[in-house]
């Protein structure tokens, strides 16, 4: 079975495999850079926009799934917080959403976000490391390594995976 995924970053191309190896046998992953469509920071309904926009880009090329993967901010009861979004796209073109636990943000990391920097930048300044995204994440660090970003995702494409599963409960037939 072969799943392309909507970017390079080793994170999310390890956090697809494990989530359809759960599923299926013999999953080869492959990761390709792709334009999100939404700014490098999105916020809210940009953030799914962003998923689907990276899965559908992948389709000119033959595989079984296209993934599409967006870390984003949403805010809810006058807080912020980080979250994936995930969009899973079948050869068939069906597609599934799915999202990972919400994080709740510092201020001091909202007040980066605001002046337009991206999450994974403010986390570099914060924890004085390069490249973050591509590690542990803001999930990582703030639960002080229990789950770090790879697992922040893992459960949100497990879930996105249920209309492919069950096709004909969410096919209405």
């Amino acid at each position: 079975m072969k799943v392309l995924v909507g970017s390079t970053n080793p994170v999310k191309i390890q956090a697809v495999k494990e989530a359809f190896s759960k599923f299926f046998n013999g999953v080869e992953v492959k990761g390709k850079k792709v334009d999100s469509g939404v700014p490098d920071q999105p916020f809210g309904d940009d953030t799914f926009k962003g998923a689907r926009n990276r899965a559908r880009a992948l389709m000119d090329e033959e595989a079984d799934f296209y993934v599409g993967l967006e870390g984003g901010v949403t805010e809810l009861l006058g807080r912020t917080f980080t979250f994936g979004a995930f969009c899973i796209i079948d050869r068939a073109g069906r597609e599934s959403f799915g999202a990972s636990p919400l994080l709740l943000l510092p201020s001091g990391v909202v007040e980066g976000l605001r002046e337009g920097k991206e999450l994974g930048d403010v986390m570099d300044e914060l924890t004085g490391e390069h490249n973050t995204k591509q590690k542990g994440g803001a999930s990582g660090f703030f639960t002080n390594g229990v789950v770090p970003r790879k697992d922040f995702y893992l459960q949100g494409l497990c879930v996105a995976m249920a209309p492919f599963l069950h096709k004909g409960l969410y096919e209405g037939k």
